[in-house]
């Protein structure tokens, strides 16, 4: 299980941006993310495998599209239990706090595509110790 994307913004509402590397800040998110705050969707999630069946022969997609701020290989997101702890990197621990959010808008993804992913598939979390963290860095199930 790894992380193979990582994408902030700057912005609300604008697309994100994919970065090699990034600092996660303890009861914050992503250092300079402006979904950052003392909230419990610090961060996001999206299996990459997930990003890959949403495509279509018309309508390619990149890591980011979804929102999504962390895109991994390996983990099932959407079956993960509220509560629980992941690793990320070496020193970075984060809480799943929820699973699928409400959608006020539809997005360009979901008038390109008739339907988006992030909904019932992305994850949020918290981050309970910062650290940080790059493409390629393991992820796992923390005890």
């Amino acid at each position: 299980m790894k992380i193979v994307s990582i994408a902030v913004s700057r912005k609300k509402g604008t697309t994100k941006t994919c970065v090699d590397r990034v600092q996660l800040i303890e009861n914050h998110g992503i250092e300079g993310d402006a979904h950052a705050g003392d909230w419990h969707r610090q961060l996001s999630f999206l299996a990459a495998e997930s990003i890959k069946n949403a495509e279509t022969e018309d309508f390619k997609l990149n890591f980011g599209d979804f929102a999504e701020n962390i895109a991994t290989t390996g983990i099932d997101w959407k079956s993960q239990p509220v509560g629980q702890r992941f690793r990320l990197g070496k020193e970075a621990l984060v809480e799943i706090t929820q699973i699928g959010k409400e959608c006020h808008k539809k997005c360009a993804i979901f008038y390109r595509t008739g339907d988006c992913i992030m909904p019932k598939e992305g994850v949020f979390a918290k981050i309970l110790k910062g650290g940080n963290i790059e493409t390629g860095d393991t992820i796992e199930p923390a005890d």
